[in-house]
Parts: C-alpha cells; sequence; structure tokens
C-alpha cells in the first residue's frame, strides 16, 4: 500500500480456527458466546486491527467444525459488537446465492449507520450443494453460473446503496422538505436473476458503500473481485504462490479500469505462537495430538469436494474430478500434495489445523518476520489472522507481534480515520450526483 503500512484483519471463529483448538486447556470457545467475543474484539480494537470477520454458514451438523456447530447470525452479533467499539471494521459473510439484493444491501447500510462506518460484506456465492435444502430455491446453481448471480446481485446492492444522494435528508422545518426534492433515486433494476425496482429505504451509507469483500481465488471469483472487491480473503501456502496471486489479481484490477491499489489483498494465516520456538512446535504438536482422525478426514473431504475417507490414508491423495464446491481451495490442496508428496493423513493433519491456510509457529519476532517477508515481497497487502484457539493465543499475537511490527514501521499505532475505508486507505465511492449510473 502506498502508506508502507500492512492491514490486519481477524477472523474470528468462537472455537479456534484448529479443528481441536477448543479442546486445549487455555482455550474460551463458543460462537454463541458474546461476552468472548466482545472481549475478543475489543482486543482486536485495542491493538488496533483494521477489522474483525464473522464467516457464516447455512447448514450445520454433528460433523461440522466445532466454530460452525452453533453460531448467532452474524449481522445480529455485529450490531452488538458495534455498541462495544468504536474504530475496528465489522465484517460478515452474506449470500449471494440464498439472498435478495434488497434486504442485503439493507442490512449492510443499516449496520454502516450504526456503526458509524464501519460495516463490510463478505460477497459469497455459497459452495455447499446441501445448502438448497433450506431454501425453497430448487437445485444449487453450478459453479460459473453461482458467480454470474452473484455478479448481478452485486450490481444492485452497489445500486441501492446509491438510491439516496449524500445528505439528502435535509429536515428543513421552514419549507417542510424533510427530504431534498430530486434526491431519492428508483433503481428500476430488470436483469436474468434479480428484478429490483427500489429506492432503498436506509440513507446512503456513511462510507459511500460498505466495504465488499470476497474470498473466491477460482477464475470466476478472480474475475468478479477484480471488477467489484476492496479486499480480498485468499489462501497460499508459499510466497511464491502468494505474489503470484497478488500480482495477478492487481493486474486483473487494472484490466478492469481500476487502481490496483483499490484491491487490498490480504491471505489467511494462523499464528502458534511460544516464548521460544520449541514452545511453539511444542504447542501445535498437543494441537494436532487432540485431532480426531474421523473428524479431519470430514473436513478434508469438504475442503476437496470429495469423500476420501474409502482411500488408503498413507498413500498419496488420489486422483479425483473437479468439484463444483470449493473449487480453489480444492485446486490449493491438490497442489500442496503433489508437490509435497504428502499422504492422505498428512494432508488431513494439515488441513485440519487452518483448513488450507498457511500455518507458522514459532516466537513473537519468527511470526512478525513471516508476515514482514510475505508484506514486502508484495505477496500481500495485509492478513487475515487465525488464532488457532481464543482468547490466549490471539492475545499473545496483540502483545507480542504487533509490537514488534510497529517497531519495524509495518503496522499503525493509531487509527487513521473513523471509517474502515479511511483506515483502510480506500477511496470512498462516488454517488450518482457525481455521475454514478444504473444500468439492467
Amino acid at each position: 500500500m502506498s502508506d508502507g503500512r500492512m492491514r490486519l484483519g481477524l477472523f474470528l471463529q468462537g472455537a479456534g480456527h484448529h479443528v481441536a483448538g477448543w479442546r486445549h486447556p487455555e482455550a474460551q470457545s463458543g460462537g454463541e458466546n458474546l461476552p468472548l467475543i466482545r472481549r475478543i474484539t475489543e482486543t482486536a480494537e485495542a491493538g488496533k486491527f483494521d477489522l474483525v470477520f464473522l464467516a457464516d454458514g447455512l447448514t450445520t451438523g454433528t460433523d461440522a467444525h466445532p466454530s460452525t456447530v452453533a453460531r448467532l447470525e452474524p449481522l445480529v452479533m455485529l450490531s452488538a459488537l458495534a455498541m462495544a467499539t468504536r474504530r475496528i471494521g465489522l465484517a460478515a459473510t452474506a449470500s449471494t446465492t440464498y439472498g435478495e439484493p434488497f434486504h442485503v444491501a439493507r442490512v449492510f447500510a443499516s449496520l454502516d449507520h450504526v456503526s458509524g462506518g464501519r460495516a463490510a460484506w463478505n460477497a459469497v456465492t455459497t459452495s455447499y450443494a446441501r445448502s438448497a435444502a433450506n431454501f425453497s430455491r430448487g437445485e444449487h446453481p453450478p459453479h460459473d453460473e453461482r458467480y454470474a448471480i452473484a455478479e448481478e446481485f452485486l450490481h444492485v446492492v452497489r445500486g441501492l446503496w446509491d438510491s439516496f444522494d449524500d445528505g439528502a435528508i435535509i429536515q428543513d422545518k421552514a419549507s417542510g422538505h424533510y427530504v431534498r426534492q430530486g434526491a431519492i433515486h428508483t433503481l428500476d433494476h430488470v436483469g436474468k436473476y434479480f428484478s429490483v425496482k427500489g429506492p432503498l429505504n436506509v440513507s446512503r451509507p456513511p462510507q459511500g458503500h460498505p466495504v465488499v469483500i470476497q474470498a473466491g481465488s477460482s477464475a470466476p471469483g478472480q474475475r468478479l473481485a477484480a471488477r467489484s472487491a476492496d479486499v480480498v480473503f485468499t489462501a497460499q501456502q508459499t510466497l511464491e504462490e502468494g505474489r503470484a496471486f497478488t500480482q495477478g489479481l492487481k493486474r486483473q484490477v487494472r484490466e478492469a479500469g481500476r487502481s490496483s491499489e483499490e484491491v487490498l489483498v490480504m491471505p489467511g494465516l494462523c499464528p502458534v505462537i511460544g516464548s521460544t520456538e520449541a514452545e511453539a512446535r511444542a504447542l501445535y504438536a498437543e494441537l494436532q495430538g487432540g485431532i480426531d482422525p474421523a473428524a479431519a478426514i470430514r473436513l478434508l473431504s469438504d475442503r476437496l469436494g470429495h469423500d476420501v475417507s474409502g482411500y488408503d490414508l498413507d498413500g498419496p491423495l488420489p486422483e479425483l474430478p473437479d468439484s463444483d464446491q470449493l473449487q480453489s481451495r480444492a485446486r490449493l490442496l491438490t497442489d500442496l500434495a503433489r508437490k509435497q508428496q504428502l499422504s492422505l493423513r498428512e494432508l488431513y493433519y494439515l488441513v485440519a489445523g487452518a483448513r488450507g491456510h498457511r500455518i507458522v509457529w514459532g516466537t513473537p519476532v519468527q511470526v512478525a518476520d513471516a508476515l514482514e517477508e510475505w508484506f514486502r515481497a508484495g505477496a500481500a497487502d495485509g492478513f487475515n489472522i487465525m488464532p488457532p484457539f481464543f482468547p490466549t493465543q490471539f492475545e499473545r499475537f496483540v502483545d507480542g507481534v504487533l509490537p514488534i511490527l510497529r517497531e519495524r514501521g509495518l503496522f499503525r499505532s493509531d487509527y487513521e480515520g473513523e471509517t474502515l475505508r479511511e483506515n483502510l486507505g480506500l477511496p470512498r465511492p462516488a454517488g450518482r450526483q457525481a455521475g454514478w449510473r444504473v444500468t439492467a
């Protein structure tokens, strides 16, 4: 970024990111544990994190990751957190496949107002076909169509956010005009997937548009992100892969007519921190020792999009057809298994740690070194931090790693602005009055 400082988000999962993290003696957990989640969020704000992020899903079961078995609806949770915080960004997932543009535009515009300009929407297409059974939508759309739906969905949401001009509500008692004449616009969108008249019944958000996050790294996902995203969450294992992804995406951003600095790439990273490297390795080994092999193979099957429980666990990853589920994650794990000649067992132990995201273990200095290396090499604009369990491992990051990053001039000492866009260094989108137009 132009200011030379990395951005940091906290991926907040109530039971931690390691599949066995909740079993650690120091761990507190629960996706419905609001006091814990508030404590973690306040710690992140004290550390000057850019945002906290709550993922979401539309199904559950006894075989789900501990953090996803039961969790509160994220917009409700973030509204509560908005009352307990002042500066940190508040991000949540909402589906473009199993949602309506008007509803999504309204709830995120409302959160932006409630929080004073700190809302962010992680726009996902919903990978899992089993989600369709919870909605009256018929068949789960195939992968590429889900992205076509998402493109139109995002277009409509942005148009709805611009229903009101800035400063439209004037409350002029003398003239009797509550709203400035001509300052509210009807969208009248009629497209392939959605028909939405508008206008939105929420005035223009403080940020203009809440920050839009996307996490798809497949080819359609990258094309959509290049045109529509402000922040991209991703997963790469090596510096070379991270740099290639970031440079490739930024090139697509420029080809879409945008500045490459208008999109921030923030890969996930799971830090396992100890006072010594040996202590960190021992902690990681302890976490790995707590893995239920059956749960781990289910998690790997989920990430690959195919059930691999019937294969030899000490043999190589079998040749599998392309998945219509998590295409980019399946490809990442397949490439990793081939390059490192991992057995299925070794691969599921890796996935159980952070679901395919990069894991770094060591002292605070070693973790800071790992972040700095990727940042300075242009492999990331920042990171989405994924602690193995809460709250102590996250507190070690805040108390141990952040001071080192600040000493090196790599992270802020205080927030730059009041809104999330200001703190991320992202421009505020112009409204209709500055020439923006809606097309069907």
